[in-house]
């Protein structure tokens, strides 16, 4: 019963295609004959009185005309967007700034379902293997202590290795390193940019950073210089071993994000897809005395829709 409401959106797209589908072959199988019968018996009075049916006629005498047939017509829309939803590519919406910069909230974002292995879209098991994240992606996957829930977050830690954030700053010792070797220190250099969000009537300042992961590529942080540094985690040190199949994420905006530093790691069976790019940016910040609800956006933003660091 749990894994209904884990996935429960594509149990209703899988209930709808049965329906559906068993509505289409009826209407096939039954309806349709009927209503090509009533066709030729109205051709054959309409001939008789030299008022043959023009074809759009005809077409609509053969259209559904009960609620079975128009069910029926509907399944093979559906079909194509429980295959397309499970097994290819899925949109979500960002709801919270813990991805900040690279995702705001209000961003609609595309998910490759197929990224990480073709999975069973109604318990999210790995039918078929293709690969496995790497460092650096980022990933939609159900949050370990609620499954119901979406969360995403990049990829920093792999099956193997050791992550230790202290004092803002990350270090990664791999799973493949020498036994003497010492964790490697990410780089990050601050590009001078700032970001401003009010919370609670207080304007807070971040700071940005470009943090590059070796061999792979460059993408942009945030700081919170007056957040407390304090020990994170499940060990006072603010050490963490990623175990076998899981992984460890956390958020661009690093001082405001809910990852794996505070609730653990992430299992491969968890993760939904990889996230491509954004197909939708809106902005929502209208005030309450607004003339429209808070609900309905303020702007489109352009210039975010594309692919993601």
């Amino acid at each position: 019963m749990d894994a209904v409401f884990e996935n429960l959106f594509a149990w209703i797209l899988l209930l709808a295609t049965v329906i559906t589908g068993v509505a289409y072959v009826y209407d096939t199988k039954v309806l349709l004959p009927k209503r090509k019968q009533v066709l030729e018996g109205a051709k054959k009075a309409a001939s008789e009185q030299n008022k043959p049916l023009s074809k759009k006629e005809c077409k609509k005498m053969l259209e559904p005309n009960t609620i079975v047939g128009q069910a029926g017509s509907l399944f093979t829309v559906i079909l194509f967007v429980f295959i397309f939803r499970s097994f290819i590519v899925e949109p979500f919406r960002i709801p919270s700034g813990s991805m900040q910069p690279t995702l705001e909230p209000g961003d609609f974002i595309v998910v490759s379902k197929l990224s990480y292995g073709i999975r069973n879209p109604l318990t999210n098991n790995v039918l078929i293997d293709t690969s496995v994240p790497e460092r650096g992606d980022v990933v939609v996957f159900k949050y370990p202590k609620d499954k119901t829930t979406d969360y995403i977050k990049r990829v920093i830690g792999l099956p193997g290795d050791t992550v230790i954030y202290q004092d803002k700053h990350l270090y990664l010792l791999k799973a493949d390193a020498p036994e003497d070797a010492v964790p490697e220190l990410i780089t990050m250099q601050r590009d001078g940019t700032k970001s401003y969000e009010t919370m609670m009537g207080f304007d807070e300042s971040y700071e940005q950073y470009a943090e590059t992961f070796e061999g792979i590529g460059t993408h942009k942080v945030l700081i919170d210089p007056n957040a407390a540094r304090l020990p994170i985690g499940g060990t006072p040190e603010g050490h963490f071993k990623v175990p076998e199949n899981c992984y460890f994420v956390m958020g661009d905006n690093r001082d405001h994000s809910a990852d794996s530093r505070f609730w653990g790691f992430v299992p491969f069976e968890n993760i939904v897809g990889k996230t491509k790019g954004i197909w939708l940016s809106l902005e929502f910040n209208r005030k309450s005395d607004d003339a429209l609800p808070t609900w309905i956006p303020s702007a489109v933003r352009f210039d975010r829709i594309g692919g993601i660091d």
